[in-house]
């Protein structure tokens, strides 16, 4: 199979202005409870971001903006049409790149590459998979990208939809379960 090719050069923008990129990041699969799909059908959030900011970055705003704290290897994959596609180019962690994790190579290094080196147009499609255990997917789409920069602190949450899911649901604690969602040896723990 031919190695994908990696992201081109960044493209040149005008002398002195910074590209915003505004990115709708949805998630799509999960460890979540049918009480909490219930609740909360659409989980999403909308970040802005700049052109030199990495992925990286983008990692660690998606992290905040979902409440997570227990930090898990990542990949972002970009150019597929759906998510682990396997001509969709690979950045992650340089973890991926060597060691039990490895798998075909990545692309890029997600700390290495900037937003602006992936050549992202508007209504494009990636991906942003969280945590290989519990298998977090997020689709991203690409809902703007503009020539200039907020004077707020970037990256930034502009836009929550639906509560954040626990990153490690605890059925015990689900308050909408009831002795006939547990299987036997469960209800002897409760």
């Amino acid at each position: 199979m031919p190695k994908p090719k990696a992201a081109q050069p960044a493209p040149q923008h005008s002398a002195g202005r910074k590209t915003l990129y505004t990115l709708e990041v949805r998630l799509i699969d999960g460890m979540v409870t049918e009480s909490f799909v219930d609740k909360n059908p659409t989980v999403s959030r909308t970040i802005q971001i700049l052109g030199n900011h990495t992925l990286e970055d983008l990692h660690d705003a998606i992290f905040g903006a979902f409440d997570r704290y227990d930090e898990h290897l990542y990949e972002f994959q970009v150019g597929g049409k759906k998510p682990h596609d396997r001509n969709a180019l690979r950045y992650g962690d340089a973890m991926l790149d060597e060691g039990p994790f490895a798998g075909p190579g990545l692309a890029g290094i997600a700390g290495a590459t900037r937003m602006d080196a992936l050549n992202l147009k508007p209504r494009a499609v990636f991906y942003y998979w969280f945590d290989f255990g519990d298998d977090w997917m997020h689709r991203i789409k690409v809902a703007s990208i503009e020539e200039g920069a907020p004077a707020e602190p970037l990256p930034r949450v502009i836009e929550r939809v639906g509560a954040s899911p626990p990153q490690y649901p605890n059925n015990e604690e689900d308050d909408d379960l009831d002795d006939e969602d547990l299987d036997d040896e469960e209800k002897t723990k409760a």
